[in-house]
């Protein structure tokens, strides 16, 4: 089973095949826990992610595809929904939380057993989208980072930022508008 692809043992996992599952949490369990280990920098949160996120992965009914794109990147963005979750429920129960920051993206460890050519892609993402962050302002970049980083909703921002809402919005689309320009621009470069 450990020959299989990452979307062969996501269909087995569909079929309640728990090696599947096992398989898959032996091959990506750590970089789920770095990933919530360096949002959160707390030991016991990131290992109750790490259920989590491999709970979902059984007991989802969505599925991976991948002509969407590479299974680390979705199963990061399921850590990352996870995460979020946690943080707002400890927000909300007046915990004091630790967030993720930008340089923290620069230690998260790329996916386990990667080609050389997949780590060369990785870093030269990680290189692009530090790049990006040179074209937006301070607020943008706080923006940015209470929005999909630290969990906060638009409503919640509003508040925060004692602004109406639209101007969130706004002000939300306007900076992902910069980082999509300056990211194709820099693919078809």
């Amino acid at each position: 089973m450990q020959n299989l692809s990452d979307y062969e043992l996501m269909l087995l996992i569909k079929c309640r095949q728990h090696n599947a599952l096992s398989n898959l949490y032996d091959r990506y369990s750590s970089l789920v826990y770095s990933f919530a280990q360096k949002a959160i920098g707390d030991e016991s949160a990131a290992r109750e992610i790490v259920q989590a996120v491999f709970l979902r992965l059984w007991t989802t009914q969505s599925a991976y595809d991948p002509d969407k794109g590479r299974f680390t990147s979705w199963l990061l963005t399921i850590t990352r929904n996870i995460t979020i979750d946690y943080l707002r429920k400890r927000r909300r129960d007046g915990a004091e939380v630790v967030f993720f920051d930008l340089e923290k993206l620069k230690r998260i460890p790329d996916e386990v057993a990667a080609s050389p050519e997949d780590n060369a892609i990785r870093e030269s993402e990680k290189e692009q989208l530090l790049a990006a962050y040179q074209h937006l302002s301070e607020q943008q970049i706080q923006l940015i980072e209470h929005f999909y980083w630290q969990g906060y909703s638009l409503s919640e921002l509003a508040a925060i930022y004692n602004q109406p809402l639209g101007t969130i919005k706004s002000r939300l689309h306007q900076t992902l508008k910069v980082l999509r320009r300056y990211l194709a621009s820099e693919r078809e470069e």
